[in-house]
Protein backbone atom coordinates (compact mmCIF):
# COMPACT_ATOMS: atom_id res chain seq x y z
CA UNK A 1 0.00 0.00 0.00
CA UNK A 2 1.09 3.52 -0.56
CA UNK A 3 1.41 6.33 2.33
CA UNK A 4 2.29 9.70 2.91
CA UNK A 5 5.78 9.52 5.82
CA UNK A 6 7.79 11.91 6.66
CA UNK A 7 12.00 10.63 7.47
CA UNK A 8 13.10 13.99 8.63
CA UNK A 9 11.20 17.24 9.80
CA UNK A 10 10.76 20.20 7.90
CA UNK A 11 8.85 21.87 5.14
CA UNK A 12 6.66 20.42 3.00
CA UNK A 13 9.38 19.33 1.14
CA UNK A 14 9.80 15.95 3.49
CA UNK A 15 6.17 14.61 2.41
CA UNK A 16 7.16 11.21 1.12
CA UNK A 17 5.00 9.08 -0.33
CA UNK A 18 6.43 5.13 0.16
CA UNK A 19 5.28 1.55 -0.61
CA UNK A 20 4.53 -0.01 2.58
CA UNK A 21 3.22 -3.57 3.79
CA UNK A 22 -0.29 -4.03 4.54
CA UNK A 23 -0.68 -3.54 8.23
CA UNK A 24 -2.78 -6.36 10.59
CA UNK A 25 -5.08 -5.58 13.22
CA UNK A 26 -3.73 -6.72 16.34
CA UNK A 27 -5.62 -6.59 19.62
CA UNK A 28 -8.67 -4.38 19.72
CA UNK A 29 -7.94 -3.10 16.22
CA UNK A 30 -9.60 -3.09 12.83
CA UNK A 31 -7.77 -2.26 9.43
CA UNK A 32 -9.48 -0.11 6.99
CA UNK A 33 -9.70 1.02 3.64
CA UNK A 34 -8.95 4.73 3.72
CA UNK A 35 -12.09 6.88 1.32
CA UNK A 36 -10.85 10.48 2.40
CA UNK A 37 -8.19 11.41 4.73
CA UNK A 38 -8.51 15.37 6.16
CA UNK A 39 -5.69 18.07 6.18
CA UNK A 40 -5.65 19.59 9.61
CA UNK A 41 -2.91 22.39 11.25
CA UNK A 42 -2.16 19.54 13.28
CA UNK A 43 -0.64 17.64 10.69
CA UNK A 44 2.11 20.13 9.78
CA UNK A 45 2.88 20.48 13.33
CA UNK A 46 3.90 17.18 13.09
CA UNK A 47 5.91 17.41 9.96
CA UNK A 48 7.74 20.61 11.25
CA UNK A 49 9.03 19.25 14.07
CA UNK A 50 6.73 21.63 16.52
CA UNK A 51 5.50 17.67 17.92
CA UNK A 52 7.44 15.21 18.48
CA UNK A 53 7.08 11.92 16.62
CA UNK A 54 9.18 8.89 15.98
CA UNK A 55 10.39 8.86 12.31
CA UNK A 56 9.58 7.75 9.94
CA UNK A 57 6.02 8.85 10.66
CA UNK A 58 2.82 8.19 8.46
CA UNK A 59 0.93 11.90 8.87
CA UNK A 60 -2.55 12.07 8.94
CA UNK A 61 -4.74 11.84 12.29
CA UNK A 62 -8.66 12.13 10.69
CA UNK A 63 -10.25 9.89 7.89
CA UNK A 64 -13.32 7.71 6.97
CA UNK A 65 -12.99 4.52 5.04
CA UNK A 66 -14.68 0.45 5.17
CA UNK A 67 -13.86 -1.86 7.75
CA UNK A 68 -12.21 -4.93 5.68
CA UNK A 69 -10.78 -6.73 9.02
CA UNK A 70 -10.78 -7.17 12.14
CA UNK A 71 -8.68 -8.80 15.53
CA UNK A 72 -10.54 -12.03 16.50
CA UNK A 73 -11.44 -9.77 19.59
CA UNK A 74 -13.38 -7.11 18.14
CA UNK A 75 -17.28 -6.91 18.43
CA UNK A 76 -18.02 -3.40 17.78
CA UNK A 77 -17.62 -3.28 14.28
CA UNK A 78 -17.47 -6.18 11.56
CA UNK A 79 -16.20 -6.21 7.70
CA UNK A 80 -18.07 -3.69 5.47
CA UNK A 81 -18.99 -1.30 8.09
CA UNK A 82 -18.94 2.85 7.11
CA UNK A 83 -16.82 4.33 9.98
CA UNK A 84 -15.27 7.42 10.89
CA UNK A 85 -12.27 8.75 13.19
CA UNK A 86 -9.81 10.81 14.51
CA UNK A 87 -6.42 11.46 16.87
CA UNK A 88 -5.21 8.21 15.43
CA UNK A 89 -2.12 8.59 13.45
CA UNK A 90 -1.67 7.13 10.25
CA UNK A 91 -4.27 8.45 7.99
CA UNK A 92 -2.46 9.82 4.84
CA UNK A 93 -2.65 5.95 3.63
CA UNK A 94 -4.57 3.91 1.22
CA UNK A 95 -5.01 1.71 4.35
CA UNK A 96 -4.28 1.59 8.20
CA UNK A 97 -5.31 -0.32 11.69
CA UNK A 98 -7.11 1.52 14.30
CA UNK A 99 -8.83 0.86 17.85
CA UNK A 100 -12.18 -0.12 17.11
CA UNK A 101 -13.25 1.72 20.41
CA UNK A 102 -12.15 5.19 18.64
CA UNK A 103 -14.85 4.41 15.46
CA UNK A 104 -17.46 5.94 15.29
CA UNK A 105 -20.31 4.77 12.51
CA UNK A 106 -21.34 7.03 9.42
CA UNK A 107 -24.69 7.40 9.25
CA UNK A 108 -26.34 6.47 5.33
CA UNK A 109 -27.44 9.61 4.58
CA UNK A 110 -23.63 10.96 5.05
CA UNK A 111 -20.98 10.33 2.55
CA UNK A 112 -17.34 9.02 2.90
CA UNK A 113 -16.17 12.65 2.16
CA UNK A 114 -18.54 14.55 4.38
CA UNK A 115 -17.54 12.04 7.25
CA UNK A 116 -13.90 12.79 6.94
CA UNK A 117 -14.33 16.71 6.65
CA UNK A 118 -16.73 16.94 9.74
CA UNK A 119 -15.21 14.33 12.12
CA UNK A 120 -12.59 16.43 13.26
CA UNK A 121 -13.22 19.74 13.11
CA UNK A 122 -16.80 19.27 13.73
CA UNK A 123 -15.87 17.72 17.44
CA UNK A 124 -13.75 20.20 17.45
CA UNK A 125 -16.16 23.25 17.07
CA UNK A 126 -18.60 21.22 19.03
CA UNK A 127 -16.28 21.10 22.26
CA UNK A 128 -15.82 24.89 21.87
CA UNK A 129 -19.05 25.93 21.84
CA UNK A 130 -20.44 23.41 24.02
CA UNK A 131 -17.99 22.66 26.73
CA UNK A 132 -14.62 25.11 26.77
CA UNK A 133 -16.83 27.76 27.22
CA UNK A 134 -20.57 26.64 27.14
CA UNK A 135 -22.15 29.81 24.77
CA UNK A 136 -25.65 30.94 26.02
CA UNK A 137 -28.32 32.85 24.38
CA UNK A 138 -27.47 36.55 24.21
CA UNK A 139 -23.58 35.88 24.54
CA UNK A 140 -21.13 38.18 22.00
CA UNK A 141 -17.87 35.62 20.72
CA UNK A 142 -14.48 36.59 18.30
CA UNK A 143 -14.05 33.87 16.28
CA UNK A 144 -10.93 34.15 14.50
CA UNK A 145 -10.54 32.69 10.63
CA UNK A 146 -13.87 32.46 10.20
CA UNK A 147 -13.19 30.84 6.73
CA UNK A 148 -11.18 28.27 8.00
CA UNK A 149 -13.09 25.12 8.17
CA UNK A 150 -12.98 24.71 11.92
CA UNK A 151 -13.90 28.33 11.72
CA UNK A 152 -17.52 27.74 9.42
CA UNK A 153 -18.11 24.93 11.83
CA UNK A 154 -17.78 26.88 15.08
CA UNK A 155 -19.63 29.95 13.96
CA UNK A 156 -22.77 27.86 12.60
CA UNK A 157 -23.23 26.16 16.53
CA UNK A 158 -22.39 29.50 17.60
CA UNK A 159 -25.14 30.70 15.77
CA UNK A 160 -27.58 28.08 16.79
CA UNK A 161 -26.95 28.60 20.54
CA UNK A 162 -27.65 31.82 19.96
CA UNK A 163 -24.61 34.22 19.92
CA UNK A 164 -24.19 37.27 18.28
CA UNK A 165 -20.79 36.61 16.48
CA UNK A 166 -18.24 38.56 15.56
CA UNK A 167 -15.69 37.14 13.31
CA UNK A 168 -12.34 38.05 11.38
CA UNK A 169 -10.87 36.97 7.83
CA UNK A 170 -8.19 37.86 5.24
CA UNK A 171 -10.39 39.04 1.84
CA UNK A 172 -13.83 40.22 0.87
CA UNK A 173 -14.09 36.60 -0.63
CA UNK A 174 -13.71 35.03 2.68
CA UNK A 175 -16.02 37.45 4.61
CA UNK A 176 -18.93 36.05 2.25
CA UNK A 177 -18.66 32.79 3.24
CA UNK A 178 -18.38 33.42 6.83
CA UNK A 179 -21.28 35.48 6.48
CA UNK A 180 -22.97 33.00 4.81
CA UNK A 181 -22.33 30.85 7.81
CA UNK A 182 -24.00 33.06 9.96
CA UNK A 183 -21.71 35.98 11.46
CA UNK A 184 -22.90 38.93 12.45
CA UNK A 185 -20.02 41.32 12.38
CA UNK A 186 -17.23 40.26 10.11
CA UNK A 187 -13.69 42.19 10.74
CA UNK A 188 -11.48 42.31 7.82
CA UNK A 189 -8.04 42.19 9.58
CA UNK A 190 -5.74 43.05 7.07
CA UNK A 191 -8.14 46.45 6.53
CA UNK A 192 -8.86 47.24 10.47
CA UNK A 193 -7.78 47.24 13.51
CA UNK A 194 -10.09 43.96 14.99
CA UNK A 195 -9.28 45.47 18.79
CA UNK A 196 -10.63 48.91 18.13
CA UNK A 197 -13.92 47.08 16.12
CA UNK A 198 -14.86 44.58 18.94
CA UNK A 199 -14.49 48.02 21.80
CA UNK A 200 -16.63 49.67 19.00
CA UNK A 201 -19.54 46.83 18.61
CA UNK A 202 -19.29 46.48 22.43
CA UNK A 203 -19.60 49.60 23.70
CA UNK A 204 -16.15 49.50 25.08
CA UNK A 205 -17.27 46.38 26.97
CA UNK A 206 -15.28 43.77 25.40
CA UNK A 207 -16.40 39.91 25.04
CA UNK A 208 -16.66 37.34 27.01
CA UNK A 209 -14.95 34.82 25.03
CA UNK A 210 -12.10 34.64 21.87
CA UNK A 211 -12.00 31.50 19.88
CA UNK A 212 -8.23 32.04 18.51
CA UNK A 213 -6.66 29.37 16.29
CA UNK A 214 -4.42 31.64 14.96
CA UNK A 215 -2.09 32.18 17.99
CA UNK A 216 0.91 33.75 17.74
CA UNK A 217 0.18 36.82 15.75
CA UNK A 218 -3.27 37.92 17.08
CA UNK A 219 -2.57 36.39 20.84
CA UNK A 220 -2.31 40.14 22.18
CA UNK A 221 -4.90 41.79 20.46
CA UNK A 222 -7.26 38.73 22.11
CA UNK A 223 -6.74 39.25 25.16
CA UNK A 224 -7.70 43.25 24.50
CA UNK A 225 -10.80 42.29 23.25
CA UNK A 226 -12.20 40.53 26.56
CA UNK A 227 -14.02 42.08 29.35
CA UNK A 228 -12.94 41.30 32.84
CA UNK A 229 -12.95 37.54 33.53
CA UNK A 230 -13.06 36.86 30.03
CA UNK A 231 -12.06 33.28 28.43
CA UNK A 232 -9.07 33.55 26.08
CA UNK A 233 -9.41 29.86 24.03
CA UNK A 234 -6.61 29.24 22.18
CA UNK A 235 -6.89 25.77 20.40
CA UNK A 236 -4.49 26.32 17.35
CA UNK A 237 -1.47 28.35 16.34
CA UNK A 238 -1.46 28.88 12.86
CA UNK A 239 1.06 31.58 12.75
CA UNK A 240 3.06 30.20 15.12
CA UNK A 241 3.47 29.37 19.11
CA UNK A 242 2.11 32.21 21.14
CA UNK A 243 5.77 32.79 23.04
CA UNK A 244 6.16 32.94 26.91
CA UNK A 245 4.33 34.68 28.80
CA UNK A 246 3.89 36.62 32.06
CA UNK A 247 1.00 35.23 33.99
CA UNK A 248 0.59 38.72 36.55
CA UNK A 249 -0.93 39.88 33.07
CA UNK A 250 -4.35 38.12 33.41
CA UNK A 251 -4.92 39.81 36.93
CA UNK A 252 -3.70 43.29 35.73
CA UNK A 253 -5.97 43.13 32.05
CA UNK A 254 -9.00 41.97 34.39
CA UNK A 255 -8.51 38.49 35.95
CA UNK A 256 -8.97 37.03 32.76
CA UNK A 257 -8.41 33.27 31.92
CA UNK A 258 -6.97 31.29 28.97
CA UNK A 259 -7.37 28.00 28.28
CA UNK A 260 -5.43 25.59 25.25
CA UNK A 261 -7.91 22.94 25.02
CA UNK A 262 -7.42 19.66 22.72
CA UNK A 263 -10.18 17.66 21.06
CA UNK A 264 -8.53 14.08 22.77
CA UNK A 265 -9.73 15.78 26.26
CA UNK A 266 -13.35 15.96 24.90
CA UNK A 267 -13.46 12.67 23.58
CA UNK A 268 -11.65 10.48 26.02
CA UNK A 269 -14.48 8.24 26.75
CA UNK A 270 -16.93 6.88 24.38
CA UNK A 271 -19.40 7.85 25.61
CA UNK A 272 -18.09 11.82 25.17
CA UNK A 273 -17.27 10.93 21.56
CA UNK A 274 -20.10 8.85 20.63
CA UNK A 275 -22.78 11.73 21.60
CA UNK A 276 -20.30 14.68 20.13
CA UNK A 277 -19.94 12.28 16.85
CA UNK A 278 -23.34 12.18 16.89
CA UNK A 279 -24.10 15.61 17.10
CA UNK A 280 -22.26 16.84 14.34
CA UNK A 281 -23.22 13.30 12.07
CA UNK A 282 -27.03 14.32 12.38
CA UNK A 283 -26.16 17.80 11.47
CA UNK A 284 -24.71 17.13 8.49
CA UNK A 285 -27.36 14.65 7.50
CA UNK A 286 -30.18 16.93 8.02
CA UNK A 287 -28.71 19.84 6.89
CA UNK A 288 -28.80 22.51 9.43
CA UNK A 289 -24.48 21.39 9.36
CA UNK A 290 -23.27 22.97 6.03
CA UNK A 291 -19.72 21.75 5.37
CA UNK A 292 -17.63 23.50 2.26
CA UNK A 293 -15.34 20.06 0.47
CA UNK A 294 -13.73 22.85 -2.00
CA UNK A 295 -10.45 21.17 -1.58
CA UNK A 296 -9.84 17.46 -2.46
CA UNK A 297 -6.12 16.37 -3.90
CA UNK A 298 -5.04 13.49 -4.33
CA UNK A 299 -2.81 11.30 -1.58
CA UNK A 300 0.45 11.82 -3.99
CA UNK A 301 -0.53 15.79 -3.83
CA UNK A 302 0.01 16.00 -0.05
CA UNK A 303 2.44 18.71 0.07
CA UNK A 304 0.46 20.78 -2.21
CA UNK A 305 -2.15 20.39 0.24
CA UNK A 306 0.08 21.21 3.07
CA UNK A 307 1.47 24.45 0.96
CA UNK A 308 -2.09 25.36 0.37
CA UNK A 309 -3.20 25.53 4.21
CA UNK A 310 -0.12 27.23 5.39
CA UNK A 311 -0.83 29.99 2.72
CA UNK A 312 -4.25 30.13 4.64
CA UNK A 313 -5.29 31.14 1.05
CA UNK A 314 -7.84 28.10 1.47
CA UNK A 315 -11.30 28.10 3.22
CA UNK A 316 -13.34 24.88 4.26
CA UNK A 317 -12.09 22.02 4.46
CA UNK A 318 -9.13 20.07 2.70
CA UNK A 319 -8.88 16.17 1.98
CA UNK A 320 -6.57 14.22 0.66
CA UNK A 321 -8.01 10.70 -1.68
CA UNK A 322 -6.22 7.87 -1.62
Amino acid sequence: MQAIQILTTGSADVLTLRDLPTPTPGPGEALIRIEASGVNFIDTYFREGRYPAQLPYTLGQEASGIVLSVAPDVTTVKPGDRVAWCLVPGTYAQLTVAPADRLVAIPDHVSFQQAAAAILQGMTAHYLAHSTYPIQSGDEVLIHAGAGGTGLLLIQMAKARGARVFTTVSTKEKAALARAAGADEIILYTQEDFVAKVKTLTQGKGLPVVYDSVGKSTFEQSLQCLQPRGLLVLFGGASGAVPPFDLIRLSTMGSLFITRPTLKNYVATRADLEARAKDVFDGVANGTLKLRLEHTYPLTDAARAHRDLESRNTTGKLLLIP
